[in-house]
């Protein structure tokens, strides 16, 4: 018997969806699951990325290669009578929205700022809260009617849970895994004594500079450190949301008119990333709002030392590898970036700790957890092309 999975990638066309996608395609085994054909339905640039597969349908369809009211259109109009003449058993929607019928159907919660008032609310009155309240009112609706939905923390579950109050089918926590060219294991942690301001301590936040990643209270708790006499700088990378990034600006040119001890990278391609773990000596999170956060376990393999939010699911994912702080309290952010600096001996320790928390964070682990999912899912429940055929 030919059972098929369909995966709508009609909204994965950058970030963490698209590195989701990607890999769990790359590591996974679907004959083992009962799966003969897996059909990716997506635009252009995100089928270019997925590697070939004999078992792999890769259908570039043009409407997902433009604006986003196509997009939705496609998805409300087309999709469903594509998964139906493929034969699909069951359709994945990794991206949290679905208006249409076709069941079986599996979905994930991977963007939880519509979820979060306080962190939606940062954004004011503009077009992006506007888009977040929307997604909020139709992620909600997806995530009711789903016959399966993963989360990517616990965190994230109950948050989502609260809102929607119940969900027509099963619920799963897969994480998401780490790609293998972060993984470094902890390096010798020298005393401040011997950096200097010609070979400074090098501090590293890799992240979009947005309303709520605070880089702003991070770069006035660095020049704090730097005040002090300590001979750290702050590097950033990641691209930029403008108002928080002209916020950001703003505070720089007030405390590092010159740039000395601030510098700001850009939007720096993903491929890239792992050479600046390579060369920081201690990395910052400073996020208050994350459904996963991909970042930090990138950094965790990297066997760095973390001083990180004690907001969202950072303390689920770092454990007892990391120094937390308020990521709104620029003296506490200070206050743990010191205690980390001062001492190389819990460095050593906090980096131990998260590279060995690091290691249970696998594609390999999340594709087969994935696939056998939704396998239950596709074995629970008739389709919606057998249920039309009984009737």
């Amino acid at each position: 018997m030919r059972i098929i999975l369909g995966i709508d990638a009609s909204n994965i066309r950058t970030g963490g969806g698209v590195t989701h996608l990607v890999n769990l395609l790359r590591g996974a085994d679907p004959l083992a699951h009962g799966y003969s054909q897996v059909i990716v339905w997506s635009g252009q640039a995100t089928l270019g990325l997925i590697e070939d597969r004999p078992w792999l349908l890769k259908s570039r369809q043009p409407l997902l290669d433009k604006s986003l009211p196509s997009r939705i259109f496609w998805q409300r109009f087309r999709l469903d009578s594509l998964a139906r003449q493929a034969g699909c058993n069951v359709l994945f929607v990794p991206g949290g929205s679905y208006t249409g019928d076709f069941y079986p159907m599996v979905t994930m919660s991977q963007n939880l700022l519509p979820f979060e008032w306080r962190e939606l609310w940062r954004y004011g009155c503009s077009y992006t809260s506007l888009r977040l309240m929307l997604l909020r009112l139709t992620q909600s609706r997806t995530f009711r009617q789903a016959d399966g939905l993963i989360f990517l923390t616990r965190y994230a579950c109950d948050i989502v849970m609260r809102e929607i109050k119940t969900t027509a089918g099963k619920t799963t926590i897969i994480p998401h895994g780490i790609d293998e060219r972060f993984i470094c294991p902890p390096r010798e942690q020298l005393s401040i004594d011997r950096y200097s301001i010609d070979r400074p301590f090098r501090i590293l936040y890799v992240s979009i500079i947005d309303v709520y990643k605070h880089q702003w209270h991070v770069a006035e708790a660095v020049a704090q450190l730097r005040a002090s006499g300590l001979p750290v700088v702050l590097d950033l990378a990641g691209p930029a949301y403008p108002p928080a990034f002209a916020r950001l600006k703003k505070t720089i040119d007030k405390i590092d008119p010159s740039r000395e001890f601030i510098r700001y990278a850009g939007n720096v391609p993903h491929t890239e990333l792992h050479t600046y773990y390579a060369e920081a000596n201690l990395f910052l999170f400073a996020s208050s709002c994350e459904t996963f956060g991909q970042i930090l376990t990138e950094a965790m393999s990297a066997g760095l030392p973390i001083a990180c939010s004690n907001r969202g699911p950072m303390p689920e994912v770092l454990g007892d590898g990391g120094m937390y702080f308020d990521p709104e309290n620029h003296d506490d952010i200070a206050r743990a970036l010191r205690e980390l600096i001062d001492s190389p001996d819990l460095r050593a320790k906090l980096a131990k700790s998260s590279f060995g928390r690091a290691q249970t964070f696998s594609w390999q682990r999340c594709t087969s957890e994935t696939f056998r999912f939704l396998a239950e899912v596709t074995r629970s429940k008739p389709t919606s092309i057998l249920a039309t055929a009984q009737n």
